[in-house]
């Protein structure tokens, strides 16, 4: 008789033994504890924690800034005309202090006044100079060439000819223009005689 208690009594223990440690793998389960991995979040990026850049990227990305308008001197270069229209040169020169860069397009239109008001439609971006970042050091000068297709070349009924006092321009990706005398025939009316090319270095003024 004391034998089969002992017998029971071992294979209740045993049974109780299982159930403890089956409970103890789950994740979640009561009084169980889930290790997380000491790299999850991190160098990834993933979950709830941003990716942290490196040193070395970090310091790739620093650079000049870019050359507000209040930086720079905008000026008429060298203009060539054509049957039809003229090539004209825009410069824009470092005037400050600081290494500065200009990339992209500026935005170029007629206007007449003041007080200012636009003539027909902006310059269109041509894309026969590829787009580059020009770093402009203290006094260092890049250009765009602006076409301007005479206005007289149209039918006066579709394009709506008025003369220009100046040329409204935008250095690339800044919002405060300057104006510049100039007395181009426009079209009030919506058809394209402006074209933009992009940025590049060096002057194209004629002094």
């Amino acid at each position: 008789m004391k034998r089969v208690v002992v017998i029971a009594v071992l294979l209740a223990a045993a049974v109780t033994g299982c159930a403890s440690s089956g409970s103890s793998s789950q994740p979640g389960a009561p009084g169980s504890t889930t290790a997380a991995s000491p790299t999850a979040g991190t160098a990834s990026g993933s979950g709830n924690t941003p990716a942290v850049a490196s040193p070395s990227s970090a310091t790739a990305a620093a650079g000049p800034a870019a050359c507000p308008t209040s930086s720079l001197r905008v000026k008429q270069g060298v203009a060539q005309g054509y049957a039809g229209g003229v090539y004209q040169v825009i410069d824009f020169t470092n005037t400050s202090g600081s290494t500065c860069t200009l990339y992209g397009y500026p935005g170029v239109s007629l206007v007449s006044g003041p007080p200012y008001m636009q003539i027909g439609l902006a310059a269109k971006r041509s894309t026969s100079t590829p787009r580059t970042l020009v770093t402009l050091a203290p006094g260092a000068t890049a250009n765009a060439v602006l076409q301007i297709v005479d206005a007289l070349n149209y039918p006066t009924a579709s394009c709506g000819p008025a003369k220009a006092t100046a040329l409204k321009i935008y250095p690339p990706n800044q919002t405060v223009p300057v104006y510049l005398p100039n007395t181009s025939n426009g079209c009030t009316k919506p058809v394209q005689i402006l074209y933009i090319g992009a940025v590049r270095p060096g002057s194209g003024s004629s002094s």
